[in-house]
């Protein structure tokens, strides 16, 4: 198991009328965390993409747990479990400035190939870096 987390403050833009985060947003702090794990770990999206490989989300889960509301703080904890096969599972736990749980959440990406948008395997790279540390 590998675990990364990153932290975040709630943005006007993000809330609703009454301050509170509004749901969307939760899928937008997975990605945030993803992609700064990926990014710590010297995998960046980008450069898998210019290297041929492209990671969809091809599924989402979230639970809402507690309101998240404008300008708290948040700590957005994303972790991996297993080493990675055709997709990725990728899980979340979200908590504010009181170390609330206020959500959790999954994430499954695939790979494909760039130019066919065929399933494909992940980079070697990429799970020779995972070996490491899961």
């Amino acid at each position: 198991m590998y675990s990364f987390e990153s932290k975040l403050r709630v943005r006007y833009y993000e809330t609703d009328k009454m301050g509170i985060v509004h749901h969307s947003n939760y899928v937008r702090y997975y990605e945030y965390a993803r992609t700064e794990m990926m990014m710590y770990l010297g995998l960046s999206y980008g450069t898998m993409e210019k290297e041929g490989v492209i990671m969809p989300v091809i599924s989402v889960s979230s639970k809402y747990i507690k309101p998240a509301y404008y300008e708290d703080e948040l700590v957005v904890r994303v972790r991996l479990n297993d080493l990675p096969t055709a997709k990725m599972y990728f899980f979340y736990e979200i908590f504010n400035q009181h170390e609330e749980l206020i959500n959790t959440g999954e994430t499954i990406l695939s790979f494909s190939n760039a130019s066919t948008n065929r399933p494909c395997r992940p980079p070697q790279r990429l799970i020779d870096i995972l070996k490491k540390i899961i």
